[in-house]
């Protein structure tokens, strides 16, 4: 367990909040008029506060708990035509059932419902646990569910489609630690084990571009399922469109995923950027990228103090001394668990299920929503202020002073673990070294 940074009087006026003074966004934000998106407030979907207009679509952030489950029942008990989801984890508990039996309502209203769900991530839940659904009419099929090699490369999207019109995605799982607690549990028991996470509900005609994206993904898991270089081609042959909202996807590949080159561009001539992730070990071209903005800019980093996983922290960690010395801000997240995905760049937001991770890079399907705009960004970085707020501000003289042999051998060794024994297995089971005979 780590000890707390000591903060100055000026660390806890602007470091430690990670505030830029030239900024509306910052603690005098409502002050200026910008709404603080991880407040909860009542009718999540119908109030008007906090929905930002983007080329005709509406976007809203959705940081609270109580109002993500609010948001995502309401897409369910909404809908009048379709539902599409895919969900890497979907448990058998009280969240699960309750949103089970929502989808099993649809069906019962006539709503044409399918659900997706990873082979690997929710293998906790029985197989049974779904047939109510299947009974009802509606359609129920799993990723990768058989154990082979495909079993490595995990569909990693959370994603929910109302309509073909409304949809959310971000990084929360449907079950109970991704929410706040339920009637009957024990808050502070609850609060302790859950995560901290985000998502993002849109409306408006972009959303039949993710629907098409759905159906793609659907005809291979129905169809061709645990066939890898049939997905890579799905992957490879996406359009993710050119305007201000652009869904980015991930998939195995022996390059960089077409949402990290998307990151990976906007970089390049970046005066800014803050990044919330669970799990951090880019490689060296994202991590220099990300470095250079210490001298040119402001790089602002939340990272995970708590997770389900000590061997990515060691990973990050081994990373630290690399960007502190080139002026990037780090935090460490320690209420509880941190799970949210979201990178400002600029006036940029990238947010859906992918972490900035080896295995997001390189591996898993992920899917991120690209939006550029500045008001949405201001708003967006409001939230990183307020996980800043909750972190430990880790320094170079902290991190120089527990950087002894021993430590950095254990993060030296969780760093091959997480990023080079995980990687090199997954990719050579896979998908090799080699150009894939698809893009012929």
């Amino acid at each position: 367990m780590t000890t707390p940074v000591p903060r100055s009087q000026s660390d806890k006026s602007q470091n430690a909040r990670g505030i830029d003074p030239g900024n509306i966004a910052g603690v005098d934000a409502e002050k200026n008029g910008v709404p603080r998106p991880d407040l909860p407030g009542p009718g999540v979907l119908s109030d008007d506060a906090n929905w930002f207009d983007v080329s005709d679509n509406r976007l809203k952030l959705i940081q609270h708990p109580d109002d993500r489950l609010q948001a995502l029942m309401g897409l369910i008990e909404q809908a009048q035509s379709s539902l599409k989801l895919f969900f890497y984890i979907f448990e058998a508990d009280n969240i699960g059932q309750r949103v089970l039996d929502a989808l099993i309502d649809a069906c019962n209203r006539g709503v044409a419902v399918e659900l997706m769900v990873d082979g690997f991530g929710s293998n906790g839940a029985p197989r049974d646990f779904f047939d109510p659904l299947q009974e009802a009419g509606g359609n129920f099929a799993i990723f990768c569910p058989r154990f082979s090699t495909s079993y490595l490369v995990r569909n990693h999207q959370k994603i929910l489609i109302s309509d073909n019109r409304r949809a959310m995605l971000g990084g929360f799982n449907i079950g109970n630690e991704y929410f706040g607690p339920q009637p009957g549990e024990d808050a502070a028991i609850q609060d302790e084990s859950r995560w901290e996470d985000l998502g993002v509900v849109i409306e408006g005609p972009e959303v039949a571009r993710l629907s098409e994206y759905y159906k793609d993904l659907s005809h291979w898991v129905t169809n061709t399922n645990n066939q890898i270089h049939l997905l890579q081609k799905m992957v490879h042959q996406w359009k993710p469109g050119n305007g201000k909202l652009q869904w980015l996807i991930g998939g195995p590949n022996s390059h960089l995923s077409q949402w990290a080159q998307a990151v990976k561009a906007d970089l390049e001539q970046a005066r800014r950027f803050d990044l919330v992730s669970a799990y951090f070990s880019p490689g060296q071209g994202l991590l220099r990228r990300i470095a250079r903005l210490g001298k040119r800019g402001q790089g602002r980093l939340v990272l995970a103090g708590k997770t389900d996983n000590a061997a990515t922290i060691g990973a990050s960690r081994l990373l630290y001394g690399f960007l502190l010395k080139r002026g990037a801000r780090l935090f460490e997240f320690q209420p509880r668990r941190l799970h949210s995905k979201l990178i400002i760049i600029d006036d940029v937001v990238y947010i859906g299920s992918a972490n900035f991770d080896v295995r997001s890079l390189f591996i898993n399907v992920e899917m991120m929503l690209r939006i550029e705009d500045k008001a949405f960004a201001n708003h967006a970085r409001l939230m990183v202020d307020g996980l800043c707020e909750e972190s430990k501000l880790i320094t170079k003289e902290f991190y120089d002073k527990r950087k002894g042999p021993l430590t950095w051998l254990r993060w030296a060794v969780s760093y091959f673990l997480v990023c080079v024994l995980d990687y090199t297995v997954s990719r050579r089971l896979n998908f090799g070294s080699e150009e894939s005979e698809w893009r012929s």
